[in-house]
């Protein structure tokens, strides 16, 4: 078996889940339930970041103890595990004793190669992204974008990490290694901002100022910067495994630069340690055509919309709708237009055709099939077709297109159901007519059957429940169940509850 580890983002416990976050952590499940399919042993981790000065005011405003401040929203976060039905082996949190240690290991180590040294530093800082700026941080006017919020001035003592160092081994590896970053458009990105000089990075806080942290072993009066802590949960997660490199860290396109880009890579690099093989770099989601916002309710609760509408309806729109490394847009309209017509009419339709058809003209019981003929080796065909381009299309991470193609055979077997018509064979009581029901009942079901076999990583409890209603076991690999054949036949059907019901009136606002 291929060892296969994949990471999402950890969240930063400052917020509730949004969509991003579900979205991110749906696509980590699918690839890591396809990969399993395949048969490589994967590892999948989650997780949240907890420590720096945010949370530490959020905490205060809210007049509770930064701990349980933390254990609360980091407990919605393990929720959404559950809610998405997520396949995570691990779920991290940066304020576990397992993960303090190897980062104050890690601290120390490159402390002691001379890879941090101690500095004064005068400048300006941004308390909403935790970070010291430079002039050229400023926009034309003078002023500071609105992305860094509240900046100030301040003179103080810090640790810093020789990042400069380490720049043109860098650009040599992004340049070296063009999988690096996905897709191409991000690594282009990174590369024009590795032309211009890096600065050392301040890695440590003065207790004065930010007590919510993992202290620097080496100087308890300092805790460590936010992003050195958290980006070495990928690590500390699996150290005593032996899983290092990371095969995808999966993230979103505004945390690549500086931190996942230059920071993370540099990190491991100066600790002799591989990078992870692939960053993967995902899109943002808009809301109706505009910037998702909680304060102006234009925001999507992934919590609620599962509560109206069930999770693999949500996760296969997510999917569907997104390219991985662009951006998209949630609307109801959209995702009502996909629900009706790809899944609820479609897909839902087929499943109920199938088992109703194979009820009332077979007592239930799928019949062996006799010899296909020209309609029945048409879709035998388009199968073969199928699922050869949606394991190539999904090996170049174009899942969006693999479920359309999937979709489309979908509609090609309503479309088989259509010219076979099956309700008009039962009346024909000769035994060609006969014979031909039963080929047709048969090939309904075992195109059903491969079918959802297919959309397993993305709809898991909807395929698991299809194949329950064909009597078929609960999926574990691949191997051998997409092979078009007659495993069917003699299998006794279980009605299936509606898997996508039409939606009530006051869904639709």
């Amino acid at each position: 078996m291929k060892s296969f580890y994949l990471t999402t983002a950890i969240d930063y416990v400052n917020g509730s889940p949004h969509l991003g976050h579900a979205y991110e952590k749906v696509l980590a499940d699918v690839i890591a339930r396809s990969r399993r399919m395949m048969g490589d042993d994967v590892y999948f981790l989650t997780g949240t970041d907890e420590h720096g000065q945010k949370i530490q005011q959020s905490a205060r405003a809210k007049g509770v103890p930064t701990q349980q401040f933390v254990d609360d929203v980091a407990a919605e976060f393990v929720a959404l595990t559950k809610l998405l039905n997520l396949s995570n082996n691990d779920f991290i949190r940066t304020t576990e004793p397992r993960h303090k240690q190897v980062v104050r290991d890690i601290l120390q180590q490159l402390f002691g190669k001379g890879e941090i040294y101690r500095a004064e530093y005068q400048g300006f800082y941004s308390t909403r992204q935790e970070q010291f700026l430079q002039e050229k941080d400023r926009l034309p006017d003078g002023r500071w974008p609105e992305i860094f919020g509240e900046v100030t001035e301040i003179t103080e003592a810090n640790y810093f990490f020789k990042l400069r160092s380490y720049q043109q081994w860098l650009i040599d590896y992004v340049t070296a290694h063009e999988d690096f970053v996905f897709p191409a458009h991000r690594r282009k990105s990174l590369l024009e901002f590795l032309s211009e000089p890096l600065n050392d990075l301040c890695i440590s806080r003065p207790k004065e100022r930010l007590e919510w942290g993992i202290p620097l072993p080496f100087d308890e009066n300092y805790v460590t910067y936010v992003w050195f802590d958290a980006l070495l949960n990928y690590y500390s997660a699996v150290i005593e495994k032996g899983r290092w490199p990371a095969d995808y860290n999966i993230i979103g396109k505004d945390i690549l630069i500086p931190a996942h880009g230059i920071y993370w890579p540099i990190m491991l690099h100066a600790c002799g340690l591989p990078p992870p093989k692939t960053l993967l770099v995902h899109g943002w989601w808009s809301i109706n055509g505009d910037k998702m916002s909680k304060s102006t309710g234009n925001f999507i609760d992934p919590v609620a919309f599962c509560q109206d509408w069930k999770v693999d309806s949500l996760r296969y729109f997510l999917i569907r709708e997104m390219t991985v490394g662009a951006d998209s847009d949630f609307s109801m309209e959209q995702f009502l237009v996909r629900y009706n017509s790809e899944l609820a009419n479609n897909l839902g339709n087929l499943v109920n055709r199938t088992i109703n058809m194979t009820t009332r003209f077979a007592g239930g019981v799928v019949p062996a099939a006799g010899p296909a003929e020209d309609a029945e080796r048409e879709l035998q065909q388009l199968w073969t077709q199928t699922r050869d381009e949606v394991f190539r299309l999904n090996a170049g991470l174009q899942f969006h297109l693999g479920l359309e193609r999937t979709m489309a055979f979908v509609t090609a077997t309503n479309a088989y159901i259509e010219k076979r018509a099956p309700w008009k064979l039962a009346k024909d009581t000769s035994p060609a007519g006969q014979a031909l029901l039963h080929t047709s009942l048969a090939t309904m079901a075992e195109a059903l059957r491969l079918a959802v076999t297919l959309l397993w990583p993305v709809m898991p409890t909807v395929a698991d429940k299809v194949r329950g209603g064909l009597a078929q076991a609960p999926l574990a690999r691949w191997d051998g169940e997409l092979e078009w054949g007659i495993r069917l036949a003699g299998a006794k059907l279980q009605p299936v509850e509606i898997l996508f019901p039409k939606p009530a009136t006051e869904k639709k606002g």
